[in-house]
This record gives structure tokens, C-alpha cells and sequence, in this order.
């Protein structure tokens, strides 16, 4: 699997920013697309999920109402609108393409290797000033 992630950069607080990622190598309109965060010295968390016909989306509870994941499987590209951001919105952001529903939304964290979700890209950097 190839993953691009573009769209991150240096914002003011309040501002927005659109992610982007685009990715091959796998039936894109036919997977679950997540987007995670890590913030320096954290662990990597998910921020936002978005199923293979984009009817249904999860989101952590601290970005509801600012973020909104989308896809085009025309493109296979899934996008994430972040409005209104905060200092605390400050991570490296990655891609997750083709995750499964229940790994990106938290309800499974693997615990063997053998499970765990391998297929990253390098992220895109967001920092949120004040």
C-alpha cells in the first residue's frame, strides 16, 4: 500500500487547514479510512473514521463538530476538514487506509503485533499557534 498525506502546515488558533491523503495499491472504495494524530511524547490516537461508502463516520469526542472526514473514491483520496483548531489539535497526522472499522474507532486495540495496523504513511505536520 502507498500513501501520500499532504494538507498540514502552520495555522494560527482558529484557523483551518484540509488534509489530504491519497492512496493505491489496495480497493480503496471498498475499505474504511481513518485518520490518527500523534502529538510529541503521546501515543498515537484516532481522530476520525469514515466507512468504504462514507454513509457512516466516528470521531473522537474532542474534534466533533470541527472536523469532518470525506472521501473520493473516484480519487481514492479521504480528506479531513479541520476548522476552528487549537494548540491542542498539534500532532503529526497520518493516514490509515484500509484499517479495519473497529481498529480505527478504538472498539478493538490489538494487542499482537500480528494485528496491529501497519500500513501508515509519514504524516503531515500540524501546528496550531496561539
Amino acid at each position: 500500500v502507498q500513501v501520500a498525506e499532504s494538507g498540514g502546515g502552520l495555522v494560527q488558533a482558529g484557523g483551518s487547514l484540509r488534509l489530504s491523503c491519497t492512496a493505491s495499491g489496495l480497493k480503496f472504495a471498498d475499505r474504511t479510512m481513518g485518520w490518527f494524530r500523534q502529538a510529541q511524547g503521546k501515543d498515537r490516537e484516532s481522530v476520525a473514521c469514515i466507512s468504504w461508502g462514507g454513509t457512516q463516520t466516528h470521531y473522537r469526542d474532542s474534534v466533533k463538530g470541527r472536523f469532518t472526514i470525506s472521501r473520493d473514491n473516484a480519487k481514492n483520496t479521504v480528506y479531513l476538514q479541520m476548522n476552528n483548531l487549537k494548540p491542542e489539535d498539534t500532532a503529526m497526522y497520518y493516514c490509515a487506509p484500509g484499517i479495519h472499522w473497529d481498529k480505527c474507532t478504538g472498539v478493538w486495540v490489538p494487542e499482537n503485533e500480528g494485528d496491529k495496523f501497519k500500513d501508515w504513511g509519514q504524516g503531515t505536520q500540524v501546528t496550531v499557534s496561539t
